[in-house]
C-alpha cells in the first residue's frame, strides 16, 4: 500500500475491477429479494451539472448499501433524448438534432462513469434510437383502437414568421421568441390521450403511496382537481334553433346572483359574434394573440366586449348578457362562465370594469352589501338573501335546492368536474417521435401496420426555424396508403417527449426486448422500488407515468399499477451569483470561480471583483445552479482535481437528501482531507501491524478495548438504521467520523489492541462504501482481502460487543445539567442516586440545600430536586 493517497489511481483500479467483472451487470434472480433503484434520467444537454451528480449519487449510495443486504439490485441509464433543446441548438450551430445529441450522450456517458455509479450500462437505452420509439408509435396505436387516443381540434401558439407552433415556455411578452412577431393562437387538429379516463383511479390512489413525500401526493391531487358542483344550462335561441349555454359551477347556491355570461374568444358563440361585429372580432383576434397559460390569465386585466347576445336565466327567467372574456378558457369545462360578481373576484373586477350589475345573494360576515374593493369575506359561504326561494338556506342546502330544481326543468343536475385535461401529445416539431397515421384523401386517417413500425424518424435534417422539417421532406411525407394503396402523405407531427419518459423505467427491465413492449422481466421488476429525482416532475411525469402503467397493466402488459414504490424528491444545489450592469443596461453572469470575495478584519463579505480584470462585481446571494446565471459548477474538474470519491463524499455530508445543497468549493476540500486522513489511518496501521498477530477474541479485552469495540459497532448500528430505514445519510458520515476520532486516540499496539482496531477500520471501509465506493475498494484489498468489496455483506452489529459492565449517567440539579457519573449497568436507584449526589460537580449545587427527592430515569439520568 503506497503511502499517499493518489485519488485517480486508487478510482481507475476500482473502475477496472467492476468492469472486468462486469460488476453490476444484473439478471433476474428469484432466490434474492429484488430491489429496482433508478434515478430519472438525464436529458442529453451536453454536461452533467452538480443537480445531476446529487441526484446520481444519492441513488447509488442507495443501490450499493441495498446490494450489501443481500438483494439483487438494479440501476440502470439512459437518455431523454429527444425535445426542444436539441432544436434549438440545431438552429444556433447548423448541426442536426441528431447529431447535437449523440456527442451530448458520449460525454455526458464518461462524466457519469468518471464518479464511478453502479450503473448496469448493459441496459442503457436512449429514446431517441428507433428500437425505443417504436414501441411508443405501436403503444398509440393501441390506445387509438381503445379510444384513449383520439383527434380534435387544439389550441396553440402560433408563430406567423416562422409558421410554426410555439411551446408556452418559447412565448415571451406575446412574441416569438426568435422572430419576435406578435404569436396568434390557432385551432389544429392535434391527438389527444384520454388520462381523464382515469381520473378518479388516479386521485384515489394516492392514498395507496405511503413512500412518496406527503408534498408531491398533494401537488398530484391539486392538479387532478376533482370538484363536485351542478353543470347549469342557460338556454338561448339562435337562427331559430334552441340552444344551451352550459357552464359548470361549485358554488350553485349564488346562481340568483348571476348577472353575466362570459364566453372564451373561441367559443363558437364568440365565433357568430365575430361574423357581424368589427368590434367582437378585434377583440377575438387579440386574446388569440394572448398566453394559453392558466397562470398567466390569473395575473392578466380582465378584458372583454359585449356580443350582443343573451341567454335566458334557468330559474329567474331574466335575460342574461353574453361576453367574450379573455379570462376564460376554452379548455377549460366547455369554456364558458357565469359570471357571479357579488361573490367571485374575477367577476367582481370584470363587472366593475365593465359596468355590469352587482348582486349580492350571500350574507357575509360583514353584511349583505360588496362595495368597491373586493374583501375575501364576499366569496365566502353563508346564508341566501335576495334568492327568492332559497333565502335563509346555508350553502349545502342551496346547492341541493338549485340541483334538484335544475334537475326538473331539465336545465342541469349535480356533475363532478376536473382540471385535469387529456393530454395533447402533438408537438409540430422536428425532433421527436413520428405520429405513427397516414392520411388518405380516399381512406381518412389509417394507421401505420404493425408490421411497418417504426416510423423511422430522418436524423440527417437541420432545422432553421421555419416549420417542421418534416412538412418540407417528401421522402418522409409521401407515401402509400395501407388501405387503398393510393397516394397519402404520412403525419408530421411528432409526440410530446413525456411520452418517452412515461414507460422508459418498465423498458429497462427488458430493453433488448424486439418481440414484444414489454415481457415477463418486466414483472420481475417493476414497480421500481426507489425513484429519485427533482420536484420539479412531482406533476407532469410523475403523473403520465401513472397513466402510462395503469394502461400498460390495462392492455396486459405489466400487473403492477403504480410505477414508483417509494418516491424520494432531493433538494437544489446552490452557488453563489455575481452580476454586473454594463453600459447598455444588460445583465453580465460571473462564474463564482472568476470572482475573488474581498473580505474585512472580521472575516465579514465586503466586496468581490472579477479576476478577469480587477472590476467589482455585485453579490446577489445564492440560487439553483443554472446555465442563465453562470453560476455552475464543473464535475469534471473536480473529480480531477480531489478525485470522484471527494465530490461524493461532499454531496452526502453536506445535508439530508430533500433539503437544498449550499455549494462550498471549501468543503470539497474538506472531504478531500478526510479521504486522506481515512487512507492515512489504514496506512499507519498497516505499517505497525501488517499481518494480524492474533486473532480477535472478545472476551479477552480489556476495559479500553472493550470501549473501543463497543463504538464501534454503535457506530455500525446507527450507520445501519440511517442508511436503511432512515435513508438520511449526512448523520451516517458524522458518526463514521465521530469514530475515527475515537480509533484515532487508541493507540493500543498490543496483539488484541491491533486486533480491534483491525476490526475497527474494516467496519469504516464497509461502512463508508456505498459513499466512497474507490477507496474502500482499495482499502479493502490493502487490509488483506483478496475478494472485492462489493461483492461483501453488509456487516451486522455484534451483540456482545454492545453489552456494557458499567454506563454514564447525566446528573442535573432542578433540571440543569451539573455532572456525569458512572455506574454499574445493572445498578439500581440506591446506587444511582448514591453517584450522583456524591459526584463533586453535583454537590457544589446541592450544599446547604434541602434534597426534596432524586428522580432517576434508568440507564440515562438523575435528576436532583433541591430546595432552599
Amino acid at each position: 500500500m503506497q503511502e499517499r493517497y493518489d485519488p485517480a489511481a486508487v478510482e481507475a483500479q476500482a473502475q477496472a475491477f467492476w468492469a472486468s467483472r462486469r460488476a453490476f451487470s444484473v439478471g433476474e434472480d428469484t432466490t434474492r429479494p429484488k430491489f429496482y433503484s433508478l434515478c430519472m434520467f438525464p436529458y442529453p444537454s451536453g454536461r452533467l451539472h452538480m443537480g445531476h451528480v446529487r441526484n446520481y449519487t444519492i441513488g447509488d449510495v442507495i443501490t450499493r448499501f441495498m446490494r450489501m443486504q443481500g438483494c439483487n439490485v438494479l440501476q440502470p441509464m439512459g437518455w431523454d433524448a429527444f425535445g426542444l433543446p436539441a432544436e434549438n441548438a440545431a438552429i444556433a450551430n447548423g448541426v442536426p438534432p441528431a447529431q447535437w445529441t449523440y456527442d451530448n450522450i458520449a460525454y455526458m456517458k464518461r462524466q457519469l462513469q468518471s464518479l464511478g455509479f453502479a450503473l448496469d450500462w448493459e441496459r442503457e437505452l436512449a429514446t431517441c434510437q428507433p428500437a425505443y420509439y417504436r414501441w411508443n408509435q405501436w403503444m398509440f396505436l393501441r390506445m387509438l383502437e381503445k379510444g384513449i387516443a383520439y383527434k380534435k381540434t387544439g389550441i396553440v401558439n402560433w408563430d406567423p414568421v416562422d409558421q410554426t407552433v410555439l411551446a408556452n415556455e418559447q412565448v415571451i411578452d406575446g412574441r416569438g421568441w426568435r422572430t419576435g412577431a406578435p404569436v396568434e393562437k390557432r385551432e389544429i387538429p392535434m391527438y389527444y390521450l384520454r388520462i381523464t379516463q382515469y381520473a378518479q383511479d388516479l386521485l384515489e390512489a394516492l392514498d395507496e403511496l405511503p413512500g412518496w413525500p406527503e408534498r408531491v401526493r398533494a401537488m398530484q391531487a391539486n392538479w387532478i382537481g376533482r370538484s363536485e358542483g351542478v353543470r347549469i344550462g342557460f338556454p338561448y335561441e339562435l337562427n331559430g334553433e334552441r340552444k344551451r349555454l352550459n357552464v359548470f359551477t361549485t358554488r350553485a347556491d349564488t346562481i340568483m346572483g348571476v348577472t353575466f355570461c362570459a364566453v372564451a374568444a373561441e367559443h363558437p358563440l364568440a365565433s357568430h359574434a365575430a361574423q357581424n361585429d368589427p368590434a367582437v372580432a378585434a377583440f377575438v383576434a387579440e386574446c388569440k394573440r394572448g398566453t394559453a397559460m392558466e397562470a398567466d390569465l390569473a395575473l392578466t386585466e380582465k378584458k372583454g366586449v359585449a356580443t350582443g347576445l343573451y341567454v335566458t336565466h334557468p330559474l329567474s327567467g331574466e335575460t342574461i348578457p353574453v361576453w367574450v372574456g379573455n379570462y376564460v378558457l376554452m379548455t377549460y369545462g366547455e369554456g364558458a362562465v357565469m359570471g357571479v360578481p357579488g361573490h367571485d373576484e374575477r367577476d367582481f373586477e370584470f363587472a366593475h370594469t365593465h359596468g355590469l350589475p352587482i348582486k349580492p345573494v350571500i350574507r357575509h360576515a360583514k353584511g349583505d352589501e360588496v362595495p368597491y374593493p373586493w374583501q375575501p369575506e364576499y366569496g365566502a359561504y353563508g346564508t341566501c338573501i335576495n334568492s327568492g326561494r332559497f333565502d335563509g338556506m346555508n350553502h349545502e342546502q342551496a346547492v341541493e335546492a338549485v340541483a334538484a330544481e335544475l334537475k326538473a326543468r331539465d336545465l342541469g343536475d349535480r356533475q363532478v368536474q376536473w382540471r385535469l385535461r387529456d393530454w395533447g401529445i402533438s408537438r409540430q416539431r422536428y425532433w421527436g417521435c413520428p405520429i405513427p397515421l397516414i392520411h388518405c384523401p380516399s381512406c381518412g386517417d389509417v394507421p401505420v401496420p404493425d408490421e411497418d413500425l417504426p416510423v423511422v424518424l430522418p436524423e440527417g435534417l437541420t432545422p432553421d426555424g421555419s416549420g417542421n422539417p418534416l412538412a418540407k421532406t417528401p421522402s418522409f411525407h409521401e407515401c402509400r396508403c395501407p388501405k387503398c394503396q393510393g397516394p397519402a402523405r404520412r403525419e408530421t407531427d411528432t409526440m410530446d417527449t413525456f411520452v418517452d419518459s412515461s414507460w422508459y423505467f418498465a423498458r429497462f427491465a427488458c430493453p433488448d426486448s424486439d418481440a414484444a413492449m414489454l415481457d415477463e422481466r418486466a414483472d420481475y421488476w417493476m414497480p421500481v422500488d426507489q425513484y429519485i429525482g427533482g420536484i420539479e416532475h412531482a406533476i407532469l411525469h410523475l403523473l403520465y407515468s401513472r397513466f402510462w402503467t395503469r394502461v400498460m397493466r390495462d392492455l396486459g402488459l405489466l400487473n403492477v399499477k403504480e410505477p414508483f414504490e417509494k418516491l424520494l424528491t432531493q433538494g437544489m444545489v446552490l452557488n453563489d451569483i455575481y452580476s454586473r450592469q454594463g453600459k447598455d443596461g444588460r445583465i453580465q453572469y460571473f462564474n463564482p470561480a472568476d470572482v475573488k470575495i474581498e473580505f474585512d478584519a472580521k472575516g465579514a463579505r465586503v466586496g468581490a471583483h472579477s479576476t478577469a480584470d480587477g472590476l467589482p462585481v455585485k453579490w446577489e446571494g445564492m440560487r439553483t445552479m443554472s446555465k442563465s446565471k453562470n453560476n455552475g459548477v464543473d464535475p469534471t474538474a473536480l473529480v480531477e482535481r480531489y478525485g470522484a470519491d471527494s465530490v461524493r463524499l461532499f454531496m452526502m455530508f453536506k445535508s439530508p437528501p430533500e433539503d437544498t445543497l449550499e455549494w462550498s468549493d471549501d468543503g470539497v476540500e474538506g472531504a478531500a482531507r478526510f479521504m486522506r486522513r481515512l487512507w492515512r489511518m489504514v496506512y499507519e496501521h498497516l505499517a505497525a501491524a501488517p499481518q494480524p498477530s492474533a486473532a480477535l477474541d472478545p472476551d479477552s479485552l480489556d476495559e479500553t478495548q472493550r470501549e473501543v469495540r463497543c463504538a464501534a459497532h454503535a457506530t455500525l448500528a446507527k450507520v445501519t438504521d440511517d442508511m436503511g430505514r432512515r435513508r438520511v445519510f449526512n448523520t451516517a458520515i458524522a458518526a463514521v467520523m465521530e469514530f475515527m476520532n475515537i480509533l484515532a486516540k487508541f493507540d493500543d499496539a498490543s496483539p488484541q489492541g491491533c486486533a480491534v482496531r483491525r476490526e475497527a477500520l474494516e467496519l469504516l471501509v464497509q461502512m463508508l462504501s456505498p459513499i466512497i465506493p474507490h477507496v474502500c475498494h482499495g482499502l479493502w484489498q490493502a487490509l488483506g482481502h483478496e475478494d472485492g468489496l462489493i461483492d461483501r455483506a453488509w456487516p451486522m452489529p455484534d451483540p456482545r460487543a454492545l453489552l456494557k459492565d458499567s454506563i454514564e449517567i447525566v446528573v442535573q440539579v432542578n433540571g440543569k445539567l451539573r455532572g456525569r457519573v458512572i455506574v454499574p449497568v445493572d445498578a439500581d436507584e440506591a446506587l444511582v442516586r448514591a453517584a450522583a449526589l456524591a459526584d463533586p460537580g453535583v454537590s457544589k449545587w446541592v450544599e446547604g440545600k434541602t434534597v426534596r427527592k432524586v428522580i432517576v430515569v434508568k440507564g440515562k439520568l438523575a435528576n436532583v430536586v433541591v430546595q432552599g
